[in-house]
């Protein structure tokens, strides 16, 4: 009879059955496997769907980082829009050219026209022969963007032409790099050959900062004392967020509510342009939105959003949506198809002096 150890016979029963796995260890590997499964079904981040409070043909945007140049975020920024009291910023930077140059002073009186003075609100209410003098006349403009004084200051720059003045307007729109815009006066008032785009808009706001830091800080402004008396503005972005620095706001009712803001604080600066809100509020509601979403870490990775226009949820984005990586250099850009957008009058704010809804659409070119 043959006798078989123990030991022998325990590692031929170790042969035949397979060693159990440890308790631990098989929760571990259960745990793992749900949270894989949860990774693959986790829903779209709420950032995926943004509201835009415009209608699809008016709105244009874009978000650039001013440090970089780089394109955070654009929809239909190449498409032709009505600026309205935006072009105020390319007066003003002719006025800082000139300052820079030597031609004016800040102390220089600027004379009033007939035809400044007889410009609808938003306004200063001067008298023909009246003169301002042009560091009240730049407060004027970026505060209460008071047109009798952008034409004032169009035709004394023009040598007494405000036609002639756009006409420099335009050129130096051109040379900025603004191939989508035309300016055909100094204030913003409708003109249906008056165009521009949020890009060409983002362009002028950089190259203001960049240009003039010494002026900049008047678009900081929200208030200004002018004969005896308080003038207020309504960019109500300034103090609403930490960080924005102006710039300027437009309203004509062909373009809907505009504006061009600047963000600096804790290490980034950001150019962000709205064009065609359906009011202030809203507008500056976006704008937020946008500031936020274009500050927050996955931005860069984050899918396009789709877009919630302003009585309807299109079913897939619209074409024109960003591409992360797109960049805006200060070189001229690329000219492409304008939109339409429907067209009447109106003011910096809504005003009764221009209300005109039959005026022609924006000719598609």
């Amino acid at each position: 009879m043959r006798y078989v150890s123990f030991a022998a016979s325990q590692q031929q029963f170790r042969t035949v059955l397979p060693r159990p796995l440890p308790f631990l260890q098989k929760l571990i590997a259960l745990l793992a496997l749900l949270a894989l499964v949860a990774g693959c079904t986790t829903a779209a981040p709420p950032e995926s769907v943004l509201a835009v409070p415009a209608q699809p043909q008016k709105y244009a945007a874009i978000v650039v980082d001013a440090s970089t140049g780089k394109t955070l975020f654009e929809v239909n920024s190449r498409s032709q829009r009505y600026p309205a009291s935006l072009t105020k910023m390319m007066t003003l930077y002719m006025l800082f050219e000139a300052l820079e140059s030597g031609r004016v002073t800040k102390e220089t009186r600027i004379p009033v026209s007939d035809h400044a003075a007889s410009q609808p609100p938003t306004k200063l209410r001067f008298r023909r022969g009246e003169t301002i003098d042009v560091d009240s006349a730049i407060r004027a403009m970026v505060v209460k963007s008071a047109n009798d004084v952008a034409v004032a200051v169009g035709e004394y720059l023009g040598g007494g032409s405000e036609d002639q003045f756009a006409a420099m307007m335009t050129a130096k729109a051109r040379s900025l790099g603004m191939s989508g815009t035309n300016f055909r006066n100094a204030c913003g008032l409708p003109d249906d050959g008056q165009v521009t785009t949020a890009r060409d808009m983002a362009v002028l706001g950089m190259a203001l900062e960049k240009r003039f830091p010494q002026h900049f800080h008047y678009f900081s402004e929200s208030d200004f004392m002018f004969r005896g008396r308080l003038v207020r503005g309504h960019n109500d972005m300034l103090g609403r967020v930490r960080g924005v620095d102006g710039i300027k706001t437009g309203y004509i009712r062909a373009s809907g509510y505009n504006i061009v803001t600047s963000y600096n604080a804790d290490g980034r600066h950001l150019i962000v342009v709205v064009m065609g809100a359906d009011s202030a509020r809203q507008r500056n509601d976006h704008v937020e939105a946008l500031i936020q979403r274009s500050l927050g870490p996955t931005v860069a990775d984050a899918g396009q959003p789709r877009l919630m226009y302003s009585g309807q949820q299109p079913a897939s984005p619209p074409p024109g949506l960003p591409q992360a990586d797109s960049a805006l250099p200060g070189l001229p850009p690329q000219p492409t198809p304008a939109s339409t957008v429907p067209g009447s009058p109106a003011s910096d704010f809504p005003s009764p002096d221009l209300a005109s809804p039959g005026a022609p659409l924006l000719p598609t070119q």
